[in-house]
C-alpha cells in the first residue's frame, strides 16, 4: 500500500502552521498503523518531503515528529509493513487524543 498519495500530500498544512492552535481546530489528515501492534501515527502536518508532525501512540502517547521514509521501511515480526487507514474519515487532533487517554 502506498502510504502517501499525491492527493493526501496536498491536504497537509506545512510544518509549524498549526503551532499554538487548539487541538479541536487541528485536523488529522492521515492515520498510519502497524497491523501487528498498538503503534499508530496520526499525522496533522507535513513538510512536503519526509517529516510529519502529529500524535504518536506506542509505548507512550505523545505529540512529535516522525518520518515517511521510516514508516515505509518498517517490517514487523510477520514481515508486514505500516498501513494507512483508508477509512479513517475526518477527525480532529482533540478527538484522537481523547480516544487514547
Amino acid at each position: 500500500m502506498k502510504l502517501l498519495t499525491q492527493e493526501l500530500r496536498h491536504r497537509f498544512p506545512k510544518l509549524g502552521e498549526m503551532d499554538g492552535k487548539d487541538p479541536s481546530q487541528v485536523k488529522v489528515i492521515a492515520k498510519f498503523f502497524d497491523p501487528c501492534s498498538r503503534w499508530t501515527w496520526y499525522a496533522t502536518e507535513f513538510d512536503g518531503q519526509d517529516i510529519f508532525f502529529g500524535f504518536v501512540c506506542g509505548i507512550e502517547n505523545e505529540l512529535g515528529y516522525f518520518s515517511l521514509s521510516e514508516l515505509e521501511r518498517v517490517r514487523n515480526r510477520l514481515g508486514l509493513g505500516i498501513e494507512r487507514d483508508r477509512h479513517f474519515g475526518e477527525h480532529t487532533l482533540a478527538e484522537v487524543m481523547e480516544e487514547h487517554i
